[in-house]
């Protein structure tokens, strides 16, 4: 029976930064701390899950550097009990790396990135083999150029990726990246028939189905239209739409289904990187584990607040039962 996570796409060095405000251009701000951690949506749900105390196997493909970043990132990931054999290191390109700003009294995020080696990730980096992982997890589409190169037949090599993953037994996850991409609905629509479970927010859902879901506050009757599109586009299980005030599941069943996040305290939020990502996480550990809709829900917004805790990606995460305490401390938003 297979069992475990294997995580694959973008290995990345962050360099989180806590700044008092977000300058105009050719103006000035404060870095008043910085802190290195994982970055990379496979790397922070693997750290994640490692975090969560997952009783499975957890396993990284993708590329690195031949470089210090790219070994601080292998001895990270073994450090966590995470399988680093299909986490390769290259001397072609050095270690992807991203700047990450966080304004300090909102927790707002932005980032500057360096693609490096994950840029060369390609279909032959990836071995269904030997593996015994459950649950094939892909991201970030957008973020890995030469998985994201749109082939003559209009498939990717992403795409290819996925095909491999479930024609091996695999349950397939897809994240996408929110950034600018002339080809970002062909290069996320050309995926969509290989994934079963599409996990992403509602500002790539919209650029997926053309649609303007940033909107405050949500609508969420036009997200859960989006989730609908986005199945009827391939997708195999569940749509899985999340945005600050919680997320909507719809799945090949007809059924939507809707959560609110936490209603957490004012001074909750240290920092929002890795928050998308720990949501993910707890959504992925639900999958794994055979959970209903709703379960996989709740954990998934509890692992999101867990994330706010710290300016990193993971380090504010916690054991599965201390993450769905925090709805039994702070309630959900209302609906």
């Amino acid at each position: 029976m297979r069992k475990g996570i294997l995580a694959g796409g973008n290995y990345i060095i962050d360099y989180v930064k806590l700044i008092n405000g977000y300058p105009e251009q050719d103006m000035l701000a404060d870095i008043r701390s910085e802190t290195s951690s994982n970055g990379g949506g496979p790397y922070n749900v693997l750290k994640d899950l490692a975090a969560m105390r997952a009783d499975y196997p957890l396993a990284a493909a993708g590329l690195v550097g031949k470089d210090a970043n790219g070994d601080w990132i292998l001895r990270d990931c073994q450090k966590a009990g995470i399988d680093t054999a299909q986490l390769r290191q290259t001397d072609r390109a050095p270690t992807s790396y991203t700047d990450a700003m966080t304004v300090i009294s909102t927790g707002r995020r932005t980032f500057f990135h360096q693609r490096g080696a994950n840029a060369l990730l390609g279909e032959a980096d990836f071995d269904f083999s030997t593996t015994t992982a459950r649950v094939f997890h892909l991201g970030y589409l957008m973020l890995l150029d030469e998985m994201d190169r749109l082939l003559p037949d209009g498939s990717t090599p992403a795409a290819r990726v996925l095909a491999k993953a479930r024609a091996a037994g695999l349950i397939t996850t897809v994240d996408v990246v929110s950034t600018e991409n002339p080809h970002f609905q062909s290069i996320a629509e050309a995926a969509l028939p290989h994934t079963d479970y599409l996990i992403i927010n509602e500002v790539e859902a919209g650029k997926i189905v053309g649609m303007n879901l940033k909107t405050v506050p949500v609508n969420v009757s036009a997200v859960s239209d989006a989730a609908r599109a986005l199945l009827a586009k391939g997708v195999h299980k569940q749509v899985v739409i999340h945005f600050e005030a919680g997320a909507v599941v719809a799945d090949s069943e007809g059924h939507v289904t809707i959560q609110s996040s936490l209603n957490l305290p004012k001074g909750f939020i240290i920092g929002a990187t890795g928050a998308g990502d720990a949501f993910a996480a707890g959504y992925l550990h639900g999958i794994h584990e055979g959970w209903p809709i709703v379960d996989c829900l709740t954990l998934a917004v509890c692992t999101a607040a867990s994330c706010l805790t710290h300016p990193t990606p993971s380090e504010g995460l916690r054991p599965v039962a201390d993450c769905l305490r925090l709805a039994d401390e702070h309630g959900f938003r209302l609906s």
